[in-house]
């Protein structure tokens, strides 16, 4: 007898799946039995360029193992483009189940040398290209009455992080974007997480692992209001850093990336009594911390 797997015959949107965590995230699902749109238009860590050859090459992989993925190619920085990423699955698949908004670029720089252009186009793609691919996706899932949204944020933008104003300002704005489409949607159809990493060479697997959880639809979420209310559901789960890990200047002999990835082993999530486990402003969310936030729809029942 073949074994079930946790997606199988789901349809799952991967942007900025040609590289990194993305590609993982992708590679993960199809190797769960979902069918995958590989999303990226192939550019740059600044967002310039194209180059199709990333995302074909993540969809060979794919196929390769026995998967079902098609290529898309499309940015997701513009309304009219996102959509289509959308409409890619449903004229592919026919159906769409999951979106997990990857896609990121970075264009850092110490506050007063940043461009007017850095700042707007790293909010284009991170949080505005989470809003188009999102919104899209929006009517389908509420029509359907079921979908599942994965967003990303960072400790970047929950705790602040040098030379990157643009994109902390983007990633915290995904918190309260992926916990507002919890808020609207309070039938038990919509899951909604948002995942913050502090590295992601260290975390890329558990990532994609935690992604494919979330878009696997065999158990049912509550009902967004009640669950953002709940402590016993855990919407922030904090992973401590040492002190001596704390984020540096870029003066300093350690850098960020480096000082990310060395946590100890004590994690636990903020559900306790007396855990204010909807403030991003809790004690336990310090500078030495990383943090994932859930949002309310998305707590098993």
């Amino acid at each position: 007898m073949a074994q079930h797997k946790a997606l199988d015959g789901k349809v799952i949107v991967v942007t900025g799946a040609g590289r990194g965590i993305g590609r993982e995230i992708a590679l993960l699902a199809a190797a769960e039995g979902a069918k995958v749109v590989v999303n990226d238009p192939g550019g740059a860590a600044d967002g310039s360029g194209s180059n199709a050859t990333p995302a074909e090459e993540v969809v060979e992989d794919i196929r390769k193992r026995g998967g079902t993925a098609v290529a898309n190619f499309e940015t997701v920085a513009e309304a009219i483009p996102a959509s289509r990423i959308v409409k890619t699955a449903i004229d592919s698949f026919g159906r769409l189940d999951g979106i997990v908004n990857n896609a990121g670029i970075l264009r850092d720089a110490i506050f007063h040398r940043m461009s007017v252009d850095a700042f707007e186009a790293v909010i284009k793609v991170h949080l505005m290209g989470s809003f188009y691919v999102s919104h899209a996706a929006a009517r389908i899932f509420r029509e359907q009455e079921s979908g599942a949204f994965v967003h990303f944020t960072s400790t970047s933008g929950l705790i602040g992080n040098f030379g990157q104003a643009n994109y902390a300002a983007a990633k915290l704005g995904i918190v309260g974007l992926s916990k507002s489409i919890a808020l609207d949607s309070l039938s038990e159809y919509l899951k909604v997480d948002a995942s913050a990493q502090g590295s992601s060479s260290a975390l890329r697997t558990s990532i994609a692992e935690r992604s494919s959880a979330i878009l696997n639809n065999s158990y049912r979420p509550r009902r967004g209001l009640k669950a953002l209310k709940e402590l016993d559901c855990p919407q922030i789960t904090c992973s401590k850093l040492s002190p001596a890990d704390a984020p540096r200047s870029p003066g300093s002999n350690a850098s960020n990336s480096e000082a990310s990835t060395r946590l100890n082993n004590e994690s636990r999530p903020l559900n306790s009594p007396g855990d204010n486990a909807l403030s991003l402003s809790s004690t336990e969310i310090l500078p030495f911390s990383m943090v994932r936030v859930w949002t309310g729809s998305n707590c098993a029942a």
